[in-house]
């Protein structure tokens, strides 16, 4: 019940507009249940009675014209209320919770994401909130109107005959014991078929994702039968999840049926004896419909409430997932940065039962210079370069930027001040100049055009079919990996930071796209500290300064020409590198 406790914090704003619906929604679910009484009115005051045949008509005309009115005039707009109401509450408070759910889906770490699908992710955001809508729209508005349409109907009922309302709730206690014994296995039932799907799709999302690589290894008929297993499994979950709703559904039907065979031999047994008027038993009979219609709805309802029940708990199993990294309570704006970034003794692994990634990392860079970090892949350079904006947080040690721990710098305030370019940066679907803007979103248009032109971007940009306004679909499938590449500078341009870091920023781009990339780099560089990881040793010897990372430590230091005189490992590779070169040129 604890989902429930905290379901509701998100319900409370929405108080009145609950309390509204469900005024009107007495009013909806009250009007039918006059139907019974002008029934007893027609049978024992018009058709039973003795008055003569023209009175009856007037007053059947008169009954016919306010039922009409009431049925008519007031009846739509009631009806018409109660359903928007009701639908506009439940979908603004599932409004909320996605909004909160994307808030923390914001400051989640990195590591989460890695251990995550995101097919799974994306199923607790959109299918299981779209579940607890339930919850709002039966549990706290239907059921409490089925409950107080009951209330009434058996007012009515005790007033015209005790002895007979008694007989019609004597199965009551049949739909508690039913109740309470589905209830348990359709709650594991619904989770366990929530999960399968969430499954399923992140299943589906990763091989949509990879289609390419499906196709070029020929692997679809294997990934048909992959998905085949996936989906057998949701299968499964989904039929076991059926055979308990219908299990419920056919003992609570079951048992309401037996209430009007009841109804029907008493009352007819007290009309023999003159206990009842034929209106009476009518009447009674028509409330035994509008009785257990709620009854049944109410039941029905427990179902689609441990539904909802079972999706809430999902949903905040979600929100309860911990924060990795997080601003320290009196963390301060760093207000602008020098690019003085110093490491001392940190040591880094993603998970604890896992080997040391980077171990006794001491390092310094100093402000404006131009940092190189090159070695074998794996060695551990982007590690390293990831825990300078706290994508990631050193598991041991310290990193301080000008002199402050970056533990005492709050992570917005720091990363306005870093900018990164990787070898694949990430494109949004929508327009060019919506995806230069996130470097700045309240750029003028000058001030996106300036950056373009830096980024070497301008001139593509304007031969696109509408320049600027130009869709360039999703992760920018419609541009090449050069004007990718460059539009991915101008945010960075536009962004304007004091750090830049470069991750093998031209390394998958052809000489042409590479030639206009590079050159924008260079401007880019000019007055800012800057951290490449290069594999390609000839384009950093220009470099202040040059860190060789192999196994997570620092093996070498310095420039490219002490390095070359030391003869140690980034000798050897800049030889092996420039031997291979050179054969393939002549070659």
């Amino acid at each position: 019940m604890e989902s429930i406790r905290r379901y509701l914090q998100f319900v409370k704003p929405y108080r009145s507009k609950i309390f509204l619906t469900m005024i009107i929604g007495i009013l909806k679910f009250g009007i039918p249940l006059l139907l019974p009484l002008l029934l007893k009115y027609a049978v024992d005051d018009l058709i039973l009675s003795s008055i003569p045949l023209q009175e009856k008509m007037k007053k059947l005309t008169w009954l016919m014209v306010g039922v009409l009115l009431i049925f008519t005039m007031i009846r739509y707009p009631i009806e018409y209320f109660r359903q928007y109401f009701a639908q506009w509450t439940g979908n603004k408070i599932l409004f909320d919770i996605r909004h909160r759910l994307f808030t923390h889906l914001q400051k989640l770490s990195l590591n989460y994401y890695h251990r995550q699908k995101l097919g799974q992710i994306i199923s607790r955001v959109i299918h299981d909130v779209e579940q607890t809508k339930e919850f709002v729209v039966t549990g706290m508005m239907n059921i409490w109107l089925d409950m107080i349409t009951l209330l009434i109907a058996f007012s009515i009922m005790f007033w015209m005959n005790p002895v007979m309302s008694l007989v019609s709730i004597a199965i009551f206690p049949l739909y508690m014991v039913s109740v309470r014994f589905f209830y348990k296995n359709m709650k594991l039932s619904t989770k366990e078929r929530s999960q399968a799907l969430a499954e399923l799709q992140g299943h589906l999302h990763e091989r949509i994702q990879g289609i390419s690589v499906i196709r070029s290894f020929h692997l679809e008929e294997r990934e048909e039968e992959n998905f085949r297993e996936k989906n057998s499994h949701f299968l499964d979950r989904a039929l076991q999840q059926t055979k308990w709703v219908a299990r419920t559904f056919a003992a609570i039907n079951t048992i309401t049926d037996l209430a009007p065979i009841l109804v029907i031999v008493v009352s007819t047994y007290q009309v023999l004896h003159g206990k009842m008027t034929v209106g009476e038993m009518t009447a009674f009979y028509g409330y035994m419909g509008l009785v257990y219609n709620p009854v049944r709805r109410l039941v029905n309802s427990s179902t689609i409430l441990t539904q909802a029940h079972a999706s809430m708990d999902r949903v905040f199993e979600f929100l309860d997932e911990p924060y990795d990294i997080q601003d320290q309570p009196h963390a301060k704006e760093l207000v602008y940065s020098q690019g003085h970034i110093r490491f001392q003794d940190v040591y880094f692994r993603y998970h604890q039962d896992q080997d040391w990634v980077l171990k006794n990392i001491h390092l310094q860079i100093i402000p404006n210079q131009t940092v190189a970090l090159v070695g074998p892949s794996g060695g551990g350079k982007s590690t390293l370069i990831s825990l300078i904006p706290r994508f990631y947080d050193a598991t041991r040690g310290k990193i301080f930027i000008d002199g402050q721990d970056l533990h005492s710098i709050t992570m917005n305030s720091l990363r306005k001040q870093i900018g990164l370019v990787l070898q694949e940066n990430f494109l949004f679907s929508g327009t060019v100049i919506e995806n230069i803007r996130m470097g700045k979103p309240d750029a003028t248009m000058e001030e996106v055009q300036k950056a373009a032109a830096d980024a070497n971007a301008h001139e593509f940009i304007m031969e696109l079919p509408n320049g600027y306004e130009t869709e360039i679909g999703e992760r920018g499938v419609k541009l090449s990996g050069g004007q990718k590449q460059r539009l991915a500078l101008a945010r960075v341009f536009l962004k304007n930071p004091s750090i830049l870091i470069l991750d093998e920023a031209t390394s998958a781009l052809d000489l042409q796209s590479e030639h206009f990339v590079q050159e924008a780099l260079d401007r880019l560089k000019h007055n800012r500290t800057t951290i490449i990881i290069a594999h390609r040793l000839s384009t950093i010897t220009h470099a202040d300064q040059i860190i060789y990372i192999d196994q997570g430590q620092v093996k070498e230091q310095g420039t490219h020409l002490e390095l070359m005189e030391q003869n140690g490992m980034y000798a050897h590779l800049f030889r092996v590198q420039n031997l291979s070169t050179s054969e393939a040129g002549y070659r």
